[in-house]
């Protein structure tokens, strides 16, 4: 599979297979393709798909494959923003935001991602649920607004705001904690809790989430009654 990612700040990753060549994909993602892809629509087990949905994503899957030649296929962002394309390997699993999978080689497995600390994760609706990629291959991956990596050592932290983590290692351990002090945390603006990334392995941040677009664009729109 060979690939070229186009059209920041609305982009999309164009995929170029070989026959017999599949690439799986979110429900709604692809927006044009060769007229040979065949699309087969799946859940890949209900255990998967409950998993996937409760992490963000649709229930079914869509596979396509290209048949009796060489294909091609495009998969858009659904979000301004860009897209990343990640290499996964057993050894290098990652760690990625709710619903921020877009397409991958059929060699890749998603899964939902538990952070062990239950309540933390329930209370700052970051590092409790998330997506995890396994497996072999290539993934692509939203990222809202632009996208900024760091490479922590064993032990180094960074502090995200909730929201702003989109994708790390799985080798990072991700934590939620409460802003420090009441005024801080109800007069500071920043929210109630932050997200703690520990190394070791990347982190990669993304500026805009759809979330904060959404609370900015909240005071210009008219109030229901």
């Amino acid at each position: 599979m060979r690939y070229d990612i186009v059209g920041e700040p609305t982009p999309a990753v164009i995929c170029n297979l070989e026959a017999g060549e599949s690439m799986r994909t979110e429900k709604g993602s692809m927006v044009w393709m060769s007229p040979n892809m065949e699309m087969s629509t799946g859940a890949g087990g209900i255990g998967k798909a409950f998993g996937r949905l409760f992490s963000g994503d649709s229930l079914f899957q869509n596979t396509y494959t290209a048949q009796g030649g060489p294909g091609m296929i495009a998969f858009a962002s659904s979000f301004p923003g860009s897209i990343r394309a990640v290499r996964i390997a057993p050894e290098t699993p990652v760690v990625v935001q709710k619903g921020g999978f877009l397409a991958a080689e059929t060699g890749v497995d998603l899964s939902i991602f538990f952070q062990k600390k239950f309540g933390a994760g329930f209370a700052g609706g970051e590092g409790f649920i998330m997506q995890k990629l396994s497996g072999t291959g290539t993934a692509f991956l939203e990222i809202d607004g632009y996208a900024v990596e760091y490479t922590l050592a064993a032990g180094q932290s960074i502090v995200v705001d909730t929201g702003n983590l989109a994708m790390c290692d799985a080798s990072c351990s991700i934590d939620v904690q409460a802003v420090k002090g009441l005024k801080n945390m109800f007069l500071g603006g920043e929210g109630l809790f932050h997200t703690i990334v520990t190394g070791p392995g990347r982190v990669v941040l993304q500026t805009m989430p759809v979330s904060g677009l959404a609370n900015a664009l909240r005071p210009f729109f008219p109030s229901s009654n």
